[in-house]
């Protein structure tokens, strides 16, 4: 899957990150960081990086709790585990490797960890593209019994440890599944591979139990900080989500960016929650007129 791309370790207070970086580096174009989702690697971007990379840098990172990164515990109230942190991750990350300033394409909890790279290094990010997500608080605030029932994982994970994890841990590979919704055969075999294969390493439950706690906890005391101090994402924001996942069933994501961002556009595409691996083309032609515009 990673033909011309280059696997890396990067280090952040004792947290090593596993990333990749490919493309030219002489582009004349700010780089793009790509973060995944919950419960996904990197190999999610597979459709996507390769053709991404024909015109720019492309680099990808595997979240803290996720892939072959680093499982930290998760301390007090989870905060290893905050939005802050992965973005802080990220912006060292980037500027480890000599970009002060890039645009980002995320999805799931790495479009989480993005709005909150956009809101705390608004210097650093050009522009960011986010898929099938609205904002953290706003579907805490917002949460029906259809939600509820929709994203039972968000209400299952924050439960006190060890409960959650004793059963990820039990049985990992049915976590995954279940996890993914047995959301269908677009998934290509090598890299449903790496999710099975990452989702069984050790501490991989509770570092996504330590994500989900601090999205339900210090991450929303640092939204509502925010919203209270009036701070907005300045960047450019595109936001597209499944015509058929539940974030659109349940949401109007453009409506409540709008209320979080300065300048959103962004459309329902036909597709489930997975949209770079079921949609690809689409996030394909989305990214050449969004991010590519100065082509």
């Amino acid at each position: 899957m990673w033909t011309g791309f280059q696997p890396l370790t990067f280090q952040r207070d004792g947290v090593a990150l596993f990333a990749r970086q490919g493309g030219p580096t002489a582009s004349g174009r700010e780089p793009l960081l790509l973060l995944h989702g919950h419960p996904q690697t990197m190999a999610m971007w597979h459709r996507v990086a390769p053709v991404l990379a024909q015109t720019r840098r492309v680099v990808l990172m595997d979240l803290r709790g996720y892939g072959d990164s680093d499982r930290p515990p998760a301390g007090e109230g989870s905060a290893a585990y905050a939005k802050r942190e992965m973005a802080l991750d990220a912006v060292a990350l980037m500027r480890s490797l000599g970009h002060e300033r890039f645009a980002v394409l995320a999805h799931d909890r790495g479009a989480r960890v993005a709005h909150r790279l956009a809101l705390d290094h608004p210097a650093a990010v050009t522009r960011l593209m986010l898929l099938d997500i609205a904002p953290t608080l706003a579907m805490y605030e917002g949460t029906t019994e259809a939600f509820a029932r929709g994203y039972w994982h968000w209400f299952f994970l924050i439960q006190p440890a060890p409960r959650p994890e004793r059963f990820i841990e039990a049985d990992p590979l049915a976590y995954l599944r279940e996890g993914m919704g047995r959301a269908g055969d677009f998934f290509q075999p090598e890299a449903w591979a790496e999710y099975e294969r990452c989702i069984a390493r050790p501490g991989s439950a509770a570092g996504i139990c330590g994500d989900y706690r601090a999205g339900a906890g210090i991450d929303l005391d640092h939204d509502r900080a925010d919203r209270a101090a009036g701070r907005r994402v300045t960047a450019p924001l595109r936001v597209l989500w499944g015509a058929d996942g539940v974030v659109g069933r349940c949401f109007d994501p453009l409506a409540l960016w709008r209320d979080a961002a300065d300048n959103v556009s962004g459309r329902a595409v036909d597709s489930g929650h997975y949209i770079a691996e079921q949609a690809a083309d689409v996030v394909l032609a989305e990214a050449a007129e969004f991010f590519f515009e100065d082509l």
